[in-house]
């Protein structure tokens, strides 16, 4: 069996920004990157260099930063009112600190993941650009398992892990901004190969709710 559409693909890689650099990232044997091939879920360049290839393949690629998340835009990095991250007047330190990476969604409904760069007195500055925004990647690994989506996968789109439903068909592993629970085993989130998910628009919300928009107004 190869790699092709509706097949349900399970990768271990390495993943480094530069050619022989500092590992970013890398699947352990028992939590391998596991997605519905073809579906648009994962960066089309990753999937193209893995099209083809059967269980026990090695693979070797590189992918610019065009072709991975794009260059860093400066205009992602926004200010967004304190008051979107309180609760009765107050922010939670345990999730509201600098570093935080926070699921958030713009007035179109699309889910964003930003992080907190600073916090100010009236508003919190957050970078909504993707972590690997700018990084060329460079992936190396091997195809641990290839098999046959149940048509319920097919129909929804993306992988069912035990029998639970993933996510929705939104081209992510994420819920609502949340790290996936089914995609990947026992929950592991592999995050630089996925798909970036919608565009940023004017306005934004915490937790499905509306807050005003970016600039304050």
């Amino acid at each position: 069996m190869n790699v092709s559409k509706n097949k349900v693909v399970s990768v271990l890689y390495t993943l480094r920004t530069q050619q022989g650099g500092e590992i970013v990232e890398q699947t352990p044997e028992d939590k391998p990157l596991t997605f519905l091939f073809g579906r648009g879920a994962m960066l089309e360049k990753f999937e193209q260099n893995l099209e083809n290839l059967s269980q026990g393949d090695k693979f070797e690629f590189h992918l610019t930063s065009q072709e991975a998340y794009g260059e860093y835009n400066n205009e992602l990095v926004v200010d967004i009112p304190r008051t979107v991250f309180e609760t009765n007047g107050q922010i939670d330190t345990k999730f509201v600190y600098v570093g935080a990476v926070i699921p958030m969604q713009d007035n179109h409904g699309n889910h964003m993941m930003g992080t907190i760069k600073e916090i100010g007195e009236t508003s919190i500055k957050m970078d909504f650009n993707h972590q690997m925004a700018g990084k060329d990647l460079y992936f190396e690994g091997s195809i641990k398992e290839i098999r046959e989506a149940s048509e319920e996968e097919i129909e929804h789109g993306h992988v069912h892990h035990e029998g639970k439903c993933c996510g929705h068909g939104d081209g992510h592993c994420h819920k609502d901004g949340e790290k996936g629970h089914c995609c990947h085993d026992e929950g592991e989130h592999h995050g630089h190969c996925h798909k970036e998910n919608g565009e940023h628009h004017g306005h934004c919300h915490k937790d499905g709710e509306h807050h005003g928009n970016h600039n304050g107004n």
